[in-house]
């Protein structure tokens, strides 16, 4: 079975209130939208976790899963195998490494593809989860980066 995984980040000021949204699509016809806010976080942050939230919901893990985002950070990591170089030097000096850690572990097993995306460019599901994360940016109850509110204080205990 082919499952479609289509995410965006958003942050509302970069750093600045941020969320995610997502659009889960199986082949079956199975569909799921999923979004989050926080308080304090970064564009990429959010890019990067829609992809790990995404991957860590879907229940088939033998699927074949296609990830499409418009974030050239997260794309461009996986594609171009940078994600392996980093890993292998221990994600030192390496932006939002709690969030690669995190991504390594979601992938473990998974068979996945990268497909990117312009965003803002008409693709339906790429709207909606651009949508999705403006909207969970500015919600009410906005939850807190740890990571990321740890990193900017200087705190790198996480890792």
């Amino acid at each position: 079975m082919k499952i479609f995984l289509y995410t965006d980040g958003s942050s509302l000021g970069n750093p600045g209130p941020g969320g995610y949204g997502i659009v889960l699509i199986s082949e079956k016809g199975h569909y799921k939208e999923m979004s989050e806010g926080f308080r304090r976080t970064t564009n990429n942050r959010m890019e990067l976790l829609s992809v790990i939230v995404g991957l860590e919901t879907i229940r088939n893990k033998e699927s074949e899963i296609v990830v499409v985002s418009d974030s050239k950070y997260v794309v461009d990591a996986v594609n171009k195998g940078w994600i392996d170089n980093w890993q292998k030097k221990g994600l030192s000096k390496k932006k939002n490494p709690d969030l690669w850690k995190r991504f390594l572990d979601a992938r473990k097993g998974l068979n996945l593809t990268f497909d990117w995306v312009k965003g803002h460019a008409g693709n339906k599901y790429n709207e909606k989860c651009d949508h999705l994360a403006v909207k969970a940016a500015k919600g009410k109850k906005l939850k807190t980066d740890f990571g990321f509110e740890k990193i900017e204080a200087g705190d790198s205990s996480l890792f």
